[in-house]
This record gives structure tokens, sequence and C-alpha cells, in this order.
């Protein structure tokens, strides 16, 4: 027996259940069914933002949040103009959750729990008669005249429109590749640095402002760094993973990085300021108290690492100490060795490609009454509550469209 709907969505996460509301909030005479390959919907809302679920972030200007999106700035552009971070806002109070802004600028729910994100998804569908269905993975998909079918291991479903918000879904990739669209090879995104490293490997849990660079590449990224049990991570090194996320996966995450722990200061004006604590300081150990804004433990491990004594004062100073002080705080040399996935947010770049789909509407160019919303496609943006904004706006605009 074949179910009969007007809107099939596959996929029972933030993107499909966003869509599903959207689109009989705007018709109520269409009947919309989501399909959930899982025993659960809205499993990845749940564990986000460490349970929290980081809704979105506070950054209005569709022009500065696209530069939130490794993949898909230039495509995001006309669709935030239609739905940002403010319309996202409006839209949960409207549905009677209230979100709050942290000091760096992510956005939560007041209630501090995902469970609210969830409940009103499932308040909203329950209400507006959208049908539920998990346990349903897709095994097939047909295109039969103005029909879609779908066939899952136990149903057959028939649907004039199909909407696929799969996230990065390997098994439903490779079906649209059958159907002619080209996927971008998906490629872990927002990872941390794997370091093995005597200078950091007494200091988990301290932090610094810095610049992180790729050896012979032009990956470069500022911001707060934390030094883990495992090598580096923080928004520095996350953005650095985002934005490389090809170039590091073709380098099989073995590279160099160099990091100026004192953010963007200067070599040459470091070595000057040290000569001139040589003279201020001449009677005080180098090694015990840092001139400079680091933790007085991260201090002192390049100081050692430039070759200085724990007793040396700052007047016995030699001429290669200094230059080998200023190196290690503006340029020191890591080896990393392989990444670690950042908590359990894991984001791949890849995905369907931006060419194929039209983002006025977000209709395949190739197949009409097929619609893509959130991390399906080739988009993808550092941690921030970025990626979900991407699921609320995509997700608003196959709504609109349909």
């Amino acid at each position: 027996m074949n179910q009969n709907f007007d809107i099939i969505i596959v996929g029972g996460g933030a993107a499909g259940f966003f869509t599903a509301i959207n689109i009989v909030e705007k018709n109520p005479k269409l009947k919309v069914a989501i399909l959930e390959r899982g025993a659960e919907v809205l499993q990845k809302v749940r564990i986000s933002g460490g349970g929290r679920c980081n809704v979105t972030h506070a950054c209005f200007e569709p022009n500065e949040l696209v530069k939130f999106y490794p993949r898909g700035e230039k495509e995001l552009r006309g669709p935030f103009h239609q739905f940002c971070s403010g319309d996202t806002i409006e839209w949960f109070e409207k549905h009677g959750v209230e979100l709050k802004i942290e000091g760096d600028g992510r956005m939560f729910p007041v209630s501090n729990s995902s469970q609210t994100i969830i409940d009103c998804f499932l308040t909203a569908t329950q209400k507006l008669g959208i049908a539920v269905l998990t346990g349903q993975s897709v095994q097939s998909i047909f295109k039969k005249e103005n029909e879609w079918k779908i066939e899952t291991q136990t149903e057959n479903y028939l649907a004039e429109k199909l909407i696929l918000a799969t996230g990065s879904n390997p098994k439903v990739w490779e079906m649209l590749q059958n159907f002619g669209h080209a996927v971008v090879s998906p490629v872990p995104s927002l990872f941390t640095f794997n370091i093995k490293d005597s200078r950091i490997k007494e200091l988990p849990g301290v932090a610094a402002q810095v610049t992180v660079k790729v050896k012979d590449t032009k990956l470069s990224s500022t911001g707060p760094l934390l030094i883990t049990h495992w090598g580096m991570s923080g928004p520095a090194i996350l953005k650095l993973s985002a934005w490389g996320a090809r170039i590091l996966h073709d380098k099989n995450y073995q590279f160099n990085i160099f990091v100026n722990w004192l953010n963007d200061a200067d070599k040459e004006d470091v070595e000057k300021k040290l000569k001139d604590l040589k003279q201020e300081h001449a009677k005080k150990s180098v090694s015990k108290k840092s001139p400079f804004e680091l933790t007085n433990r991260l201090w002192e491990s390049l100081v050692f690492a430039s070759g200085i004594e724990a007793e040396t004062k700052w007047a016995d100073l030699s001429k290669i100490q200094l230059t080998n002080l200023a190196n290690q705080l503006t340029n020191g040399t890591f080896q990393v060795n392989g990444k670690s996935t950042f908590k359990e947010e894991f984001v791949t770049a890849g995905g369907i490609d931006l060419k194929e789909i039209n983002f006025k509407t977000m209709e395949s160019k190739l197949h009409e009454n097929l619609y893509f919303a959130g991390e399906i496609v080739n988009i993808d943006a550092i941690t921030g509550g970025f990626n979900f904004q991407n699921a609320w706006t995509s997700g608003f605009i196959v709504a609109s469209a349909i």
C-alpha cells in the first residue's frame, strides 16, 4: 500500500522540522510527513551546545553573517536577506521560546535546555497535524511522472514534493548521485589538533589570545587558543580547521603550525621590548613573572624552551637567548599529528554541489519539486550557532517557495 502525502520531508532533525512547521503554518491544507530513520527525532538538537542548543548567533547583518561560513558564504547572502538571525529570534518567541545572548554572541533558550526547542517543535507538529514517522530508513527514491515515490524498509510513500533534510547522510548522497546530482565528497570540519610537545605538555587548561598559521599555506586564524591534554583547541584552532577542512584533509592531518602567543605582535618589536626589560629588571629572574598578557606557566615554559634556565637573571641573558625567546613568543613551530572531533558536534564539509541549487527557493536545478534544507548541501559553518541558522534559513525558504 502506498501512503499519499502532498509533501514528504526526509530527515527528522532541525531543518526537517522547521521546514515542515513553516509549510503547514503558511498553508494548513497541505498534508505533510516527516520520515526519520532513527527511533527518535531531533537527536542532534538534543546534544548540541552541550545540551543547551545554540540556536543562533547575535549577528544581525546578512553581509556579516555570511563570513562565518567557509563553504556557502556567497550563496547564503540572498537567503539571509530573507530570513536572518533576528527572524529566528522572532520566530521562536512567537512559538513560546525566549532566547538569550551570551557574551560571545551565541544564543540559547533562556531555559538553558535543548529540550525546550524539541518540545516547541513536537508541540507545533502535533498541533498542525504533521505526521512524524520514525524507524523509516529510506531505501530508494523514484520519480514517476509528477510524483516522488519513497521506499523505506517497511512502507512506500508517494508525494508531489520531496524535501531532503538528511544532513551528512552518505546513503542519501549516493541516491542523489544516481539522479545526476554532483556531491562534493565529505571531509571533517571543526576539529582540534593533536600535538605532543614538551612546551605544552604540562599546561592543559591554559588559554591565550593568539594568531595561528599553517605552514606552506595561506591559512591563518586569530582568537583564543586552549591547550588540552591531547594538543590544542579553542576558537582559533576550530576556525582554522573549518577554513582548512580540505587542505588539512589532503595533508592527512600531518602539518606544522606557527603560533604567535602575543596575537599579532611583531618579532622585532618583541625583541626590542625584551631588551628594555633586560635593562629595567636586570636583577630579577626571567622565568618568574610574565611581562606579557600570558599566564606565568606558559611564559615559564616558553622561557625554558628558549634555552634559559630557571634562575637566570634578565641582566645575564645573551643575545641568542633574547632572539630565541622572541621567536618562541611570536613564531613557535608545533607539529600536528592527527585530529580529534570537537565535543559531539561533528560537522562535515561536503554535500550537494551548490551550483545545482536555486538559492531563491532551495529547489534542485535538475529536478522539479525536489528541495534541500540544512547540511545536506555543501555548506558548513564554524561553531557558534551558525550551522543551525543555515538550517532555519534554508527551511524557511523551502517553505515559502512551496
